[in-house]
């Protein structure tokens, strides 16, 4: 077997590995307590409960079927190899070689995906990013990141929605909401949320170097199983006249929403569409908002994540973006970094989601054997 073909084989078992850790060993003790658990005729009694139940099998089902069938694929195309060797028979060997290339990247695909496995991954998200300190640099900043995540949200596959802008000043944009469509959503966003740093010279005539600040947060969009309740008496709504970038008709009626909740201090807004509408959106992301820090609080991990990202300025960053005088994009949490600056900003973001989706899986593994000692 050539060098190159045992590197991949070698990359494809260590996929495995990852995959079998993430099953554990009660993989298939645990589905057989979900199959007795299906088969209880009063399960339905509770649809929220039963559907959540199916969900998690289901993800048990697949997880296990992915596991084997990449297994049994590995086995038959190396024993292909070993024939087409022994025959001298090149055109087998080829194809077989060929199909664990494949293979290597669908196992990475799959090794990657088996990270989302936290309670909210598999929803769909709503992405905020809010201009920092730096002024007009930093707006244009924000609508660069706003650009940047559109960019890598269309080359998964997802759908994106506007649901809030304000623009800037001057140029770029203060703030921008938007509801981003797509299995596992925001199982790959939430690693996004925090400070990001760019550092550049000033294009706005200053010939400056200049550091600017924008804030992203990411957070699920909740099922209609999961009941947040909100008090009226909690939250003022304010309708008022847009001025976004949602089209001339959000400019003529008062049919922009604002939703502020009083325990918490969020503020949601939502100006793309009838005013009916935009009630209904601001409120799904407030619950979503309210459903995150109920996530925050179950998780010391989180906790301590979102406690330590402040405000959008100095010390606060989980990511730099440099420019010039040179070009680099490091993350600072996991040291990941690339002078690829372009690509990123086009959205070529997996590298550094996969890195930090990695180092929290390592976190809560290390923890957990911890709380076994």
């Amino acid at each position: 077997m050539r060098a190159e073909t045992e590197n991949t084989v070698a990359r494809i078992e260590k996929s495995l590995e990852l995959l079998a850790q993430r099953l554990g060993d009660t993989a298939q003790h645990r589905l057989e307590e979900f199959n007795a658990r299906v088969e209880d005729p009063d399960l339905w009694n509770d649809p929220a409960a039963a559907q959540k139940l199916m969900r998690e099998r289901q993800s048990l089902v697949d997880a296990m079927d992915t596991y084997q069938s990449i297994r049994q694929e590995l086995s038959d195309n190396v024993e292909l190899i070993e024939l087409g060797e022994m025959e001298d028979d090149a055109e087998v060997v080829a194809e077989a070689e060929a199909a664990l290339t494949a293979l290597a990247d669908k196992a990475a695909t799959k090794e990657l995906e088996a990270l989302l496995d936290g309670e909210s991954d598999a929803n769909d998200a709503f992405l905020e990013i809010k201009a920092g300190a730096g002024g007009t640099e930093a707006c244009d900043w924000a609508s660069m990141l706003a650009r940047m995540y559109v960019r890598w949200a269309e080359r998964r596959g997802f759908e994106v929605e506007l649901q809030e802008e304000q623009a800037g000043a001057e140029a770029g944009i203060k703030s921008a909401t938007y509801q981003i469509k797509g299995h596992n959503a925001y199982g790959w966003l939430k690693s996004e949320s925090g400070t990001h740093r760019l550092v550049r010279i000033s294009p706005f005539g200053k010939g400056t170097r200049e550091t600017s600040f924008a804030a992203v947060g990411a957070y699920p969009v909740i099922d209609d199983n999961i009941e947040i309740e909100v008090n009226p008496a909690d939250i003022r709504i304010d309708t008022f006249r847009s001025s976004g970038a949602g089209g001339q008709h959000v400019n003529t009626t008062d049919s922009a929403v604002r939703i502020t909740h009083h325990p918490t201090g969020i503020v949601v807004t939502s100006s793309e569409k009838s005013q009916h509408q935009n009630r209904d959106i601001a409120m799904k992301a407030l619950k979503s908002r309210l459903y995150q820090m109920e996530l925050d609080r179950r998780s010391a991990e989180v906790n301590a994540l979102h406690e330590a990202k402040g405000d959008a300025g100095w010390g606060n960053q989980i990511r730099s973006y440099v420019l010039q005088p040179y070009q680099m994009v490091k993350d600072l949490r996991t040291n990941v970094e690339t002078s690829d600056t372009q690509g990123v900003l086009d959205g070529d973001l997996d590298p550094f989601m996969a890195a930090t989706l990695a180092q929290k899986v390592a976190g809560k593994s290390r923890a957990d054997a911890r709380g076994t000692d």
